[in-house]
């Protein structure tokens, strides 16, 4: 039924001493962790009973995976009961120090370490942390892109990048049933898309529309705004054009304002960046909005 089953025997002595005391067979159990989980159980089981001044019964026991205990199921007082035979093929395991930590030194990063320490590094919340470290591929893609933007682990550029991956990759990757690496998107396109929007080149709302080709065409951003003239408007005369011929266009929104709905200017807002395509500068175009609304309504 391609299902796993184990059986381990455990038994333990105080330390000084060279002999074992009487083992404990555990049954069973179906995976690794039941493994590990039923042998701590089993060794603080009988720690205790010694502890207390008992004696270690040889037994047979079952491991009941929803309590986390073991259960005594039977008993045989001689080890020859259990037909106990030495297997010559597997000859005493005897791991000191020195040999462990070099296995571990040898593992990779586990997804559980790899999130305490991206939490710790990068200034990430858990939840984002957690959602990044998921898969290893969106982990390493994420790392890569702030590494080409930063050597060092700064929240300034780690912050927006684990925005950009959680949020619009991960939406297009959403949208086309497809996995990240399966795309033309690469890490060195959301650096870029990072630096452009951080420099003022592009809008957050005009960058989504550059990542989305560049997700769809694995061109550069930098070669997509170059290609379609993506740049941000930052020209204080153009911008304050665009505000007046919205404000001029949406009397309502001026009225409601005026009447204290502070909503109406994202509204206006909203409308300036349809106008100009995305390109205004969205907190220059914001404050002269606020600037003649507030002048218009005598505040």
């Amino acid at each position: 039924e391609g299902s796993f089953r184990c059986d381990a025997n455990i038994s333990i002595r105080p330390i000084g001493t060279k002999d074992y005391m009487d083992r404990a067979e555990v049954k069973n159990m179906n995976s690794f962790r039941s493994v590990f989980n039923a042998l701590e159980y089993e060794v603080e089981r009988q720690q205790k009973i010694l502890r207390d001044g008992g004696r270690v019964t040889q037994e047979t026991r079952g491991w009941v995976d929803e309590r986390g205990v073991t259960v005594s199921q039977r008993s045989k007082e001689y080890a020859h009961d259990y037909r106990y035979f030495p297997e010559p093929d597997l000859p005493p395991l005897r791991p000191d120090d020195a040999w462990v930590e070099g296995i571990r030194a040898s593992l990779p990063e586990l997804p559980a370490q790899r999130k305490k320490r991206m939490i710790q590094e990068y200034g990430l919340s858990t939840y984002d942390a957690m959602l990044l470290t998921d898969t290893k591929q969106v982990a390493d893609f994420f790392e890569s892109a702030v590494g080409l933007v930063t050597p060092r682990c700064d929240e300034k550029w780690s912050k927006p990048i684990s925005n950009w991956v959680l949020g619009e990759v991960t939406r297009l990757t959403n949208r086309d049933y497809v996995t990240l690496e399966e795309t033309q998107l690469r890490p060195d396109h959301i650096a870029e898309l990072v630096k452009l929007v951080d420099d003022g080149t592009l809008s957050s709302t005009l960058a989504k529309t550059v990542l989305e080709t560049s997700f769809e065409t694995g061109k550069s951003p930098v070669h997509v705004v170059a290609e379609n003239g993506y740049t941000q408007i930052s020209d204080v005369e153009i911008v304050e054009k665009a505000v007046r011929q919205t404000i001029d266009e949406n009397p309502k929104a001026v009225r409601d304002f005026g009447s204290g709905k502070e909503s109406a200017a994202k509204f206006l807002l909203g409308q300036v960046m349809r106008l100009t395509k995305g390109k205004a500068n969205p907190v220059m175009a914001g404050e002269i909005i606020k600037k003649s609304l507030n002048a218009r309504s005598g505040r």
